[in-house]
């Protein structure tokens, strides 16, 4: 059984952002495994590369290439996006690991926060250029955070500096994974019709470089946190099971912990400032579409 649905999905198109991340590699593996042909989207193609050859030599059959993304530049998604056009290839999954904690205020080539424009605006164009290669069945998996409990979205702030205020890189991180999540719900209803499901997976408190900060007390929290943060395959483990799992197939529009979907409240799911950061999203990228 498990070996024909391999074969059922062996021509199958994946797209992984932050392929070669921790988690982005745990992804890659797993969807690669189940037979799919795995696009790696990545800034570093050269550390992509090396994580592609890795992969290889455990299991040479796999599907696997790299292709360069910048998240940081709405040309370079821009880009990418337009060559998988012209290919015309249907994408069945697409999966928006990358991110970022910036550890100061750098503006891009686009006039964003650098934080805002890989966490948020960059899966949001390439998202919205890849929609016409999905098709009835196709999934979207954004990778959030449990942090997005405690984001604000202040405009116009949000877009140019992540907050209102000074820099401040925990809640701009937090601000820009709310942003995912409302586009995460926003995106579901849009597409729901074409039967293509979108949602959000939070992977915890993972053992990745975003979570250092750079400062003095990183021993000390890394000796309170370290039993409770997470292996990148355990935090990946949601986003796999939300790409691969029959059951996840059937819900869109979901916020996704430990395998599980977690009901949120009102607040989020119809958020006051939902179609406002569409709008303002959407004038931002248009150029793009």
């Amino acid at each position: 059984m498990e070996s024909n649905k391999k074969e059922s999905s062996r021509q199958k198109l994946a797209v992984i952002t932050g392929a070669d991340g921790g988690m982005g590699t745990e992804i890659t593996r797993a969807v690669a495994q189940a037979g799919y042909r795995v696009i790696m989207a990545s800034c570093r193609k050269q550390k992509a590369e090396a994580v592609r050859r890795t992969l290889l030599h455990d299991h040479r059959d796999l599907q696997i290439e790299v292709r360069k993304l910048d998240l940081a530049s709405l040309a370079s998604v821009a880009e990418f996006a337009n060559i998988l056009l012209e290919e015309s290839y249907p994408i069945t999954l697409l999966m928006n690991c990358a991110g970022t904690m910036e550890t100061g205020l750098h503006i891009t080539e686009d006039g964003l926060e650098r934080t805002v424009s890989v966490n948020y605006v960059g899966p949001y164009l390439l998202t919205r250029k890849l929609l016409p290669l999905m098709h009835a069945g196709s999934r979207v998996v954004n990778m959030v955070s449990c942090t997005y409990a405690i984001g604000h979205l202040d405009f116009p702030d949000f877009f140019t500096r992540g907050r209102r205020g000074g820099f401040w890189r925990i809640p701009i991180y937090s601000n820009t994974k709310l942003a995912l999540t409302l586009f995460t719900i926003d995106l579901a209803e849009r597409v729901r019709d074409r039967g293509i499901v979108v949602n959000a997976a939070d992977p915890g408190i993972v053992s990745t470089d975003i979570i250092t900060m750079h400062m003095w007390f990183d021993p000390l929290t890394d000796l309170l946190f370290r039993p409770f943060i997470r292996t990148p395959r355990q935090g990946a483990d949601t986003a796999i099971r939300l790409l691969l799992d029959e059951d996840a197939g059937q819900r869109t529009g979901t916020f996704n912990v430990s395998g599980h979907a977690k009901p949120l409240s009102e607040k989020y799911t119809r958020h006051v400032q939902m179609q406002e950061l569409w709008q303002r999203t959407e004038k931002i990228v248009e150029q793009w579409l």
